[in-house]
């Protein structure tokens, strides 16, 4: 059966752990089913998952994304274990590559051979899930003699992907795939080759749920929130990983640019390359009744689950973004 239209609130709320445990309890109060996370820096994304457990008795949660190079494969399948009895039927892995400013410069670990290492990583936490011995010997990875009780029911894993090969690959190897960061364009290409990848693994493409942080606000001044989403976003389209992203969907002029900006320290030269058009093709920017069509566009073209990410820090936007994607304002 294909996955049913789900919308979720993005955690943590900044840096504090009080806050993102109100925001679950209004999340769910409000008829929200999920919740998903981000795994960047502090709170500890996974940490904070188990501290949810009490906190959020019916949502999902969801990680978005666990870098494959910053936790062994033993270790994410450790964390899955306790997640899952504290949660079971409502807790759901994301593994993903990450980009290079976070791996390579925040962690000081080479972003090397990202599709092999996201597949052999998902390959060796899935079989300790089910309780088998470890007897590794991959390309990337190796693993010998390590064994955990088996779970069920066990942890999804959803693997992030952005290009042609990592996303069919997601699809193949995992039970569900992460996007993030597309311009509208470049959505029902991707939505392709996770048929492809499915497909290869004798899948039915539809039952593989598509996971997707936006980027919203609900607002009534649009040009000042575009632009402060290109200030904030041109430099993460700077990083080797999105750029090529960006070339890839059809933008291989602004990727350009944007590197060029980027080397010259040049911050006007790298946000002025994302066009006040392009920053509303990857944004979800307007009237409430704006952003719930994009969304509606997004769920028709193949997203399944929508992670509402408001582009603000101000309290009250927050809160009428998130308002405006209650089942009472958006239904399912």
């Amino acid at each position: 059966m294909p996955p049913r239209q789900r919308v979720a609130v993005t955690l943590p709320s900044g840096t504090s752990v009080a806050d993102t445990i109100e925001r679950v309890k209004w999340a769910e109060a409000n008829g929200y089913e999920d919740g998903w996370m981000a795994d960047a820096g502090p709170p500890d994304g996974l940490t904070l998952m188990a501290g949810l457990a009490a906190h959020a008795p019916t949502l999902r949660l969801g990680i978005a994304i666990v870098p494959v190079y910053s936790r062994t494969p033993a270790v994410l399948a450790a964390t899955a274990n306790t997640l899952g009895q504290l949660m079971p039927g409502r807790v759901i892995l994301g593994l993903g590559a990450s980009s290079q400013t976070i791996m390579d410069q925040w962690h000081g670990v080479p972003l090397h051979k990202p599709v092999t290492r996201v597949r052999e990583t998902a390959i060796m936490v899935r079989s300790m899930l089910a309780g088998e011995k470890s007897d590794f010997d991959l390309s990337t990875l190796h693993s010998h003699g390590y064994r955990q009780p088996p779970l069920e029911p066990t942890v999804p894993l959803y693997l992030a992907a952005l290009r042609p090969k990592m996303i069919e690959m997601a699809a193949e190897i995992g039970d569900g795939v992460i996007f993030n960061l597309w311009p509208m364009k470049a959505l029902p290409k991707m939505i392709e080759h996770v048929a492809i990848g499915a497909k290869r693994a004798g899948k039915d493409p539809a039952e593989v749920e598509v996971v997707n942080r936006h980027m919203v606000l609900v607002t009534d001044d649009k040009e000042a929130a575009v632009d402060a989403f290109r200030a904030r976003m041109a430099p993460y389209y700077a990083t080797p990983v999105y750029n090529n992203f960006l070339a890839w969907a059809g933008y291989e002029d602004v990727a350009a640019t944007i590197t060029e900006g980027w080397a010259a320290r040049d911050r006007e030269k790298t946000t002025g390359a994302i066009s006040f058009e392009l920053a509303n093709e990857i944004a979800v920017i307007g009237t409430a009744e704006e952003c719930r069509e994009r969304i509606r566009w997004a769920g028709e073209t193949g997203i399944h689950t929508h992670i509402i990410a408001p582009l603000s820090a101000d309290p009250a936007e927050i809160h009428r973004t998130f308002d405006a994607f209650t089942p009472e304002n958006f239904p399912r």
